[in-house]
Formats: C-alpha cells, sequence, structure tokens
C-alpha cells in the first residue's frame, strides 16, 4: 500500500507493507484522512509516535471496512471513521475494531474524516476531565482551530456559554457563528477576557504564555485543562491563586492512552455526541480539501493559522 511518512520535514508518498488484519481488528480502506496539528509536529520530527505505534502520519480517516476479523461485529462494506495513534494517511489501515464508529446520519466520508480526533478531544477534556454541568462557563483558546469549532459546538449543544481567543476579527465572527457568546483577538487586548470572568473552565492549547492570565480568569473551583504547548512550555506561576481558588490544573493527551480508555470514550461518544450530528446542533466544520498528491500545500495551509476549523487529504476520490 501507499502511505504518507514525514521525516525531518519532508512528506513522501511511498510504498510501505500493508498491515495484517488479526483478531478483534478491522481493516479500512481509506477514502479521507484529517490533518490536524499533531501532524505537523510530527513531521518536524517534534511528537514521535508511541511506541509500538506506525510512523506513517495520520490520527483520523474515514473509508469503507475491506477485511473484518474474528469477534468484531462490523461488516465489509460498512461506512466507517476511526480514531487513530497513527496510520490514517494510506490507501488502507488496521484498527482496533473498537476504535471504529459509523459516519455519523447525514455526513460524507470525506466529513466524517475530520471529526474524530477533534471531537474526541473536545468530549475527553471538556466534559470527562473537566467535568463540565449545564450552565458553566467556558474560555476556548485558540478557539476556530478543529478542536476549538468543535468544542464550540458541544458547548452550544450542551448548555454551556463559551468565549474565544482568536488571531482575527474573521476568526471570531467564525466561532460565533458557531456559537460562542464572543472573545478577544490574540495580540490585542487580552486582557479584556476579565469582562467575561469568572470562567468556570479553560481549555488552553497555548500553555505558558497565558498561564498567568488563565490562574487570574478562572473562579472557585475552576478547571484548567491543558491540551498543547503553543505558547511554550515553562511558565512562573504564583500557587497561592491555584489553592485559594481550589483550581484544578490537568494535563491531558488522547493519543498516548490505552486501548481500552480510548474504546471506552468512542462508545461514549457513539451515545452521547453522535446523535448531535444527526439533529444538526455538530457538523464537521470541513474548510478545505487537498488531494493526497498535495499534501505539501495542505500542510502548509493548516500551519498557516489561516484555516478555519479543519482540512482533509483525499486519498481515494472513488470512495466519495
Amino acid at each position: 500500500m501507499k502511505a504518507l511518512q514525514g521525516i525531518e520535514g519532508e512528506l513522501e508518498w511511498v510504498q510501505r507493507p500493508a498491515p495484517a488484519c488479526a483478531e478483534g481488528q478491522v481493516r479500512i480502506r481509506v477514502a479521507a484522512s484529517g490533518l490536524n496539528r499533531a501532524d505537523l509536529l510530527q513531521r518536524a520530527g517534534h511528537y514521535p509516535p508511541p511506541a509500538g505505534v506506525t510512523d506513517i502520519l495520520g490520527l483520523e480517516c474515514a473509508g469503507v471496512i475491506s477485511e473484518v476479523g474474528a469477534g468484531s461485529h462490523w461488516k465489509i462494506g460498512d461506512r466507517v471513521c476511526t480514531l487513530l495513534a497513527g496510520g490514517g494517511m494510506a490507501e488502507e489501515v488496521v484498527v482496533d475494531a473498537r476504535h471504529v464508529l459509523p459516519v455519523p446520519q447525514g455526513l460524507s466520508l470525506h466529513e466524517a474524516a475530520v471529526i474524530p480526533e477533534v471531537y474526541a478531544t473536545a468530549w475527553l477534556n471538556l466534559f470527562r476531565l473537566g467535568a463540565l454541568q449545564p450552565g458553566e462557563k467556558v474560555l476556548l483558546h485558540a478557539g476556530a482551530s478543529g478542536v476549538g469549532s468543535a468544542a464550540i459546538q458541544l458547548c452550544k449543544a450542551l448548555g454551556n456559554p463559551c468565549w474565544v481567543s482568536v488571531g482575527s476579527a474573521e476568526r471570531l465572527a467564525y466561532c460565533e457563528s458557531l456559537g460562542a457568546e464572543g472573545g478577544v483577538l490574540r495580540g490585542e487586548d487580552l486582557e479584556a477576557l476579565r469582562d467575561f470572568a469568572p470562567f468556570d473552565m479553560i481549555l488552553d492549547p497555548v500553555g505558558a504564555k497565558y498561564a498567568q492570565m488563565n490562574l487570574q480568569l478562572l473562579g472557585m473551583d475552576g478547571r484548567w485543562v491543558i491540551i498543547g504547548l503553543m505558547g511554550g512550555r515553562k511558565a512562573e506561576l504564583d500557587l497561592a491563586g491555584l489553592l485559594a481558588k481550589r483550581i484544578q490544573l490537568i494535563g491531558s493527551t488522547l493519543r498516548s492512552r490505552d486501548a481500552d480508555y480510548k474504546a471506552g470514550l468512542l462508545a461514549e461518544m457513539h451515545e452521547r455526541v453522535w446523535p448531535l450530528f444527526a439533529s444538526g446542533q455538530l457538523s464537521s466544520r470541513l474548510e478545505r480539501s487537498f488531494p493526497i498528491s498535495d499534501a505539501q500545500g495542505a500542510f502548509e495551509a493548516l500551519a498557516s493559522n489561516t484555516v478555519s476549523g479543519k482540512v482533509v487529504l483525499v486519498i481515494d476520490e472513488s470512495l466519495e
């Protein structure tokens, strides 16, 4: 099979051995794969896959099941999407059958390819780890990103008013169109977030740069969930503020979670989140599509920070 690998900043569409399909697994003929910031980091050599995971890029994809291992309820021909620790940017992928979900009602394969990673990340950190309750207020940094777009829609659907920090007025308008109450532009006056505080939870992919401000913006018993370090990894904090407000500081990654944890998370999403796609309360926010032959263009588009929502790489046009 052909697959996309990223080594020392270079992308190559190369021949790789096709993995075997064992008991409890399924093989998926890939239609399209979602592109995430983690793929940019892996290509640059900053985010290697977990031990035992393929170095083929791609944390999510959608397609058609072409082989079923023993012990699985899936059937050949089922249209599905899947969460991966790697390997989605290939002509086919073999995955734990428990990590596969049906394409949500009303979505194409291309749209379904960009939802597993961001919606799993948003659901895990907002509602599992962040324990959001209806009515609690949320601040989402990088609100126009793929994860931010998913988080805004989940917050709106489940009764949590949210605000965002973004990079431009256009991206703020985009977030408000998804359901955000408002927000501020980074590079201008982030202090204006105080007008919307205190927040019950902050979903933070930035890290050090916003650390002291986050501490000030959270209310009593607030939850601060860090999912990325785009703004640096080292910060100086007055921990007295953490104690005084009884703030929970939570570090979170999804890719390195074990197979059983991911299976439980996805089963919960199938029950709680998938019906919201059918009802029209959630969407994929697929903004740009690129053929696999222009993978470089897709990576450059995501790295430019000008895309609101998601980017997809089309692997097999015949499946759509």
